[in-house]
């Protein structure tokens, strides 16, 4: 029986209601399992659109096996590519950011344009022909000053996430942001150890002590479903949103991969810092800054982003697995593009809040991932009133590789 197999009947036969088997957390096949049918098949985030700013400005990352490299061409459209020389296989750019006016491989210089195509190469002789040899292309798409790129040769269709984020996103102008700070941290720990400790707050009042004052632990907050309908503090900030033209109801989309809401922030706290008060004193918009306070907005895409948007900067995280027991966490801050540092903001203030955070749940997964490695460990249930989101992540989790899975050993038993 393949692997694969043994995967599917392990889905099959988990109990609803409680986390995955340790195998999920620790297995390198099942980590492999991981990368193929979902990371290398779903969109995701990448990077922020203000983030390449210019002709030529380029950005670049790895994604599993993946090197991936996103560039700003002449036509201002922003590209994806595999970040691989089509001669040798060397990385086109090393570096994590920077500008060219062309894209030259440092191993042969074998040149390419920024739309990928090939424009020199040297001493390859008659009959050859550069247009076979551009930047292999990914997928590609933008949305609110996002940056999405999927792998597949066959990406899904984008049309849903640009029709469930654009409204959310659009009134924050993120298009004319800029990244004030970055933070880039290894979690000792699954990705989906890191997925399932964002997904509640059943663990925030006592670990969380810099959060928990401006950031409520109430279990509708974290809910993917409508619970929140039922919570009056969230419906009465809702119409109050909705009343000054934000959308702040809670949408999740039908397949359970993304979710946006508008929620409250605790009491009169309208920011993420150690007073509640805004850390910027230059909003991203100019239309938000003159409505009540907006608390935050609230978006997660599986599996690679969660966000919380403010009225005055914008905080993003980006997932991406390492190893069955390792993820990188990526944490950038965005402000209004004029805002002046030390003047409209202080950087220590407005990342002290998320660092601090980070930091506990790098210890925390790390501890988790310690446990889950045990030989004995078996999943307890999910806590009904406060772990619902980590419910509603395992079961995206379990839907799409139980889909995909089927599909492949379908295939197996055909060929055999």
């Amino acid at each position: 029986m393949t692997s694969a197999m043994n995967v599917l009947r392990r889905l099959q036969a988990r109990v609803p209601t409680t986390g995955l088997g340790r195998e999920f957390y620790t297995d390198d096949a099942i980590f492999g399992l991981d990368l193929e049918l979902i990371f290398y098949r779903e969109w995701l985030f990448a990077g922020h659109t203000v983030e390449l700013p210019r002709t030529g400005s380029y950005l670049t990352l790895q994604i599993g096996a993946y090197p991936v490299l996103l560039v700003r061409a002449a036509d201002g459209v922003i590209r994806a590519f595999v970040n691989t020389c089509r001669h040798r296989g060397a990385r086109v750019c090393p570096e994590a950011r920077g500008t060219a006016v062309k894209l030259v491989c440092p191993y042969h210089q074998w040149t390419y344009e920024l739309d990928g195509r090939l424009f020199a190469a040297r001493q390859m002789g008659q009959g050859f022909d550069r247009t076979q040899f551009g930047l292999r292309r990914l997928h590609c798409e933008t949305v609110g000053g996002y940056i999405f790129v999927c792998l597949a040769a066959e990406a899904p269709d984008f049309a849903p996430t640009r029709q469930q984020l654009e409204p959310y996103l659009a009134p924050h102008r993120l298009t004319e942001a800029r990244v004030a700070f970055e933070s880039t941290i290894i979690e000792e720990g699954n990705w989906k150890l890191v997925w399932e400790n964002n997904r509640e707050c059943y663990h925030c009042a006592i670990n969380h002590p810099e959060l928990a004052r401006v950031y409520p632990d109430t279990p509708a907050i974290t809910s993917a479903s409508g619970g929140a309908a039922d919570d009056p503090k969230i419906m009465e900030h809702w119409r109050r949103c909705e009343a000054a033209g934000l959308p702040g109801r809670l949408q999740l989309s039908a397949d359970g991969q993304m979710r946006a809401a508008r929620m409250p922030l605790v009491g009169s706290a309208s920011s993420y810092t150690s007073s509640g008060e805004p850390a910027v004193r230059r909003p991203l918009s100019d239309a938000i800054a003159r409505e009540a306070n907006i608390g935050a907005l609230l978006v997660f895409h599986y599996p690679t982003t969660w966000n919380h948007v403010l009225a005055d900067h914008a905080i993003t995280f980006r997932v991406l697995p390492l190893s069955p027991t390792r993820t990188q966490l990526t944490t950038k801050w965005l402000v209004h593009r004029d805002a002046v540092e030390g003047v409209d903001y202080d950087v220590e203030d407005l990342t002290r809040v998320w660092l601090a955070t980070n930091e506990q749940d790098r210890r925390i997964v790390h501890e988790n991932q310690i446990g889950m490695n045990s030989p004995t460990y078996e999943p307890g249930p999910l806590s009904h009133s406060h772990e619902s989101g980590v419910g509603q992540f395992v079961d995206w989790y379990c839907s799409r590789l139980q889909a995909r899975l089927g599909t492949a050993t379908r295939e197996l038993t055909h060929v055999a």
